[in-house]
């Protein structure tokens, strides 16, 4: 147990090395809110994987730092001592908000392992000490783009390609990256801009031989999802259907989806990450560590998560390069063979450095016991 003397708040901002587009929006920066948590024996840190407006989720910036600072903090600088046990009733009083009690809860499990001297993939009980790589590849203005992407991240060596889609610009996409690439891993992800009415997309989508085809309709109708995998070949995958491991008993149950995208910052954080993990793999359902753009802050995380026994497909861990010039921490480097090593140092293992912190910080709250 630990005493949580102080919660940093920054708001942070990176730009991005070109714009990423997805069905609901194009970002040109990287803005969040990294958490620092200094308890009685040591300092952890956590990242918010909310963006700027409500697109992704209803979470966004402003009002994540609002949850954290008036709700979420206060409440562990009120406890006497905080374990990794208690962070659930903790925080409890708290209706959702995953993507704001992650950034806290991480920052606090971060601290509690650098003060034990273990590192987050041990305490997860990882076996591997390398990850495969996947790359996300935003929506491009035009296929010879999209190809041009395509070819040059094969040749830095990723394991598996997804194309974000949106109604009008798919199988076509799709069928030219196919067409180029017969035997490659890949994937599409519709951050469900689509409905069941769009049933003849999706069947295009099957002469494409794809690992899944990842969240197609509107997040909260798993009843939907069950249809259409019903009705298709490939395997669905679900992304932001899945913000607890309850979501996961259900989607599994009602045949929602045959793959799970795990994203620890949208879960609520690296504890409930592992829940969802032991429930699909407990089902023998195939899971992957998803992406938000993260800084290595968050890289770090993803990356003690997918070297759990359950995450058996690539991930969208890429190289720090692939979307920041110069990354908050130390650089995440990709090995020609596509994997990426799991940090072995203690808590996540790396930690900002302070002149990229203090440059790329555009705002700071520091909430000290009460």
């Amino acid at each position: 147990m630990s005493v949580v003397r102080n919660v940093e708040l920054r708001l942070i901002g990176l730009p991005l090395v070109r714009p990423f587009r997805t069905s609901f929006g194009t970002s040109t920066a990287k803005e969040c809110i990294i958490v620092r948590v200094e308890t009685d024996e040591a300092e952890g840190w956590g990242e918010c994987v909310a963006d700027v407006e409500p697109g992704y989720s209803e979470e966004f910036n402003e009002g994540a730092w609002l949850v954290i600072r008036d709700h979420l903090a206060p409440a562990l600088l009120r406890a006497d001592h905080v374990a990794i046990d208690d962070l659930d009733r903790l925080l409890g009083h708290v209706r959702g908000n995953p993507m704001a009690k992650a950034a806290l809860i991480d920052a606090v499990v971060d601290a509690r392992l650098r003060a034990d001297g273990v590192s987050m993939a041990q305490w997860l009980g990882a076996d591997r000490d390398r990850v495969a790589c996947g790359v996300s590849i935003g929506i491009t203005d035009t296929t010879e783009a999209l190809l041009e992407q395509v070819e040059g991240y094969l040749a830095e060596g990723y394991r598996r390609i997804k194309l974000k889609i949106e109604p009008g610009i798919d199988a076509e996409r799709v069928g030219a990256v196919r067409a180029a690439h017969p035997d490659i891993a890949l994937s599409v992800d519709a951050n469900a801009a689509y409905t069941i009415e769009d049933l003849d997309v999706f069947r295009a989508l099957d002469a494409y031989d794809l690992l899944m085809i990842e969240q197609p309709l509107h997040h909260a109708d798993l009843v939907r999802h069950a249809q259409l995998q019903r009705l298709v070949r490939t395997d669905l995958c679900l992304d932001e259907s899945i913000r607890s491991a309850a979501d996961a008993v259900a989607a599994l149950e009602l045949g929602s989806c045959r793959i799970v995208n795990i994203k620890q910052g949208r879960v609520g954080g690296i504890v409930e990450a592992r829940r969802v993990h032991d429930v699909c793999r407990a089902a023998g359902v195939p899971v992957w560590c998803g992406g938000m753009l993260e800084t290595g802050i968050g890289r770090a995380q993803n990356l003690a998560l997918a070297a759990m026994q359950g995450f058996t497909l690539p991930g969208d861990t890429s190289a720090s390069a692939r979307y920041f010039l110069d990354d908050l921490t130390a650089p995440f480097v990709m090995a020609p063979d596509g994997t990426m090593a799991v940090p072995t140092g203690t808590g996540i293992g790396v930690a900002p450095r302070p002149d990229r912190l203090a440059e790329t910080t555009l705002r700071r709250e520091s909430l000290g016991k009460v």
